[in-house]
């Protein structure tokens, strides 16, 4: 089994992209096959070697590592070669019509209530006609002739899918600048590495049908190749995500401080019927299956992403977000705080809370109370358990109990309304930081 993940680096891999790129690894795990990591990367114009590199950098952050990869732009003599096949089987032909030309086609084609499809007007063209073009200084770009009848194929996913190819223009392969286009290059290297399996999402459905078509007039067994569309993503709110991918791209996740796991996890059982739950790699290649996913498009929805986030952060022992935190972080400060945080960003306030120097608000109406605690505030060495120590000194003093008595010291001693546990907090806080807020918080 031989999966491949093919982004083109034209930007930075968002949600969609990177579900993708799971699925392809997940099941070529699961299976003990390989993962090829491809560039489609021939359009000069919207490619950016930058963006190659972050999504390197990206999928090595999710843990996606890969058997081996290559540059489509390193390949161009393989796709000239293969352009010349076609030709020769008279599968490939030049093409001339500008695209105010082809405009005009196709709307002549919709007045007269036709589908706008090209009607293969340069198939009748002469070796006359053709040679005259190009002294006149016309270059052409080629069309490939797509086969009569349909494209036929077993879905993992979507189950039984077909395509007549008659309802569908015969594609360009290759621009007139002699740049080979996707539909044409994707095929000749799935052909050349040996891909088994190609997953990906459901709007390539038209492209597998005009592929399957390049495979076999390339000499490719259809019976060799397996394809599984998967639904596309969609918001909470059931709209495209596409149009909102910008703040889901996988960088600004993993700068929010979303963990890499939470991202795999969840994204490995959307669209399935099973809940996410933190789970590490290796566990979801394991059982991973392509059949479980639904055909619907599944929501996206990030308060689920955070929860899981939240699971996986509590999870984590301190060795594993050390390099993270806030230098002087400790282990005692990570048991205090993990159980409170969404993401590990989040951390930084609470390091600033134990060790920093905040300006709690002015409690209203709880002077006497807060003196009363800074009264009755524990002299150090403090142990683990002065929280509970001092508590119940001022409910005895006080008579005060539950959120009457615990709201307005973690007001004063945090700045914050919640948070951790004040048991763990406290010790972290140290006796002088305490006494000097207790005396703000009063004023």
């Amino acid at each position: 089994m031989k999966l491949r993940f093919a982004p083109s680096p034209t930007g930075l891999l968002h949600v969609g992209n990177v579900r993708a790129a799971l699925a392809n690894y997940l099941l070529a795990r699961r299976h003990g096959g390989s993962f090829l990591l491809r560039f489609d990367d021939t359009d000069t114009t919207r490619n950016k070697p930058e963006f190659a590199v972050a999504i390197e950098q990206d999928l090595t952050w999710l843990g996606l590592d890969w058997d081996d990869s290559f540059r489509q732009s390193d390949r161009l003599a393989d796709y000239a070669a293969a352009a010349r096949k076609l030709e020769a089987a008279g599968r490939l032909y030049p093409c001339f019509e500008s695209e105010v030309e082809l405009q005009a086609k196709r709307d002549q084609r919709l007045r007269r209530h036709q589908p706008p499809t090209y009607d293969r007007a340069m198939l009748k063209l002469t070796p006359e006609q053709r040679a005259a073009a190009e002294a006149g200084g016309k270059v052409p770009y080629w069309r490939f002739r797509l086969s009569d009848g349909a494209s036929a194929w077993r879905d993992i996913v979507l189950g039984d899918k077909q395509v007549r190819l008659a309802t569908i223009s015969d594609p360009v392969l290759v621009r007139a600048d002699g740049a080979p286009l996707y539909t044409f290059t994707s095929v000749v290297d799935d052909l050349a590495t040996g891909i088994t399996h190609i997953v990906r999402g459901e709007d390539h459905v038209t492209n597998t049908a005009v592929q399957l078509d390049i495979w076999k007039a390339l000499g490719g067994d259809p019976a060799a190749l397996s394809f599984a569309h998967l639904p596309l993503l969609v918001g909470d709110d059931g709209g495209k995500l596409s149009k909102r991918t910008g703040s889901l791209s996988l960088r600004g996740l993993r700068q929010d401080g979303v963990e890499a796991s939470a991202v795999t996890a969840y994204l490995a059982r959307l669209g399935t019927s099973e809940d996410p739950v933190p789970c590490e790699l290796p566990q979801l290649a394991v059982d991973f299956e392509l059949s479980r996913y639904s055909r619907s498009s599944p929501r996206f929805d990030i308060r689920q992403l955070l929860a899981l986030n939240r699971k996986v952060l509590h999870g984590l022992p301190f060795e594993a977000v050390q390099d993270r935190l806030p230098p002087g972080a400790t282990p005692a400060f990570w048991d205090a705080v993990r159980g409170n945080l969404d993401m590990l960003v989040e951390a930084r306030g609470w390091w600033d809370v134990v060790a920093g120097h905040i300006v709690p608000p002015v409690v209203e109406g709880e002077g006497e109370f807060l003196r009363e605690a800074l009264a009755t505030l524990p002299a150090e060495p403090w142990t683990p358990d002065v929280w509970v120590t001092w508590t119940d000194a001022l409910k005895a003093s006080t008579g005060r109990k539950g959120r009457n008595l615990f709201h307005p010291l973690r007001l004063a001693l945090t700045g914050e309304e919640r948070g951790p546990e004040m048991r763990g907090l406290l010790p972290l806080i140290g006796r002088p930081r305490a006494a000097e807020r207790l005396q703000v918080a009063q004023a």
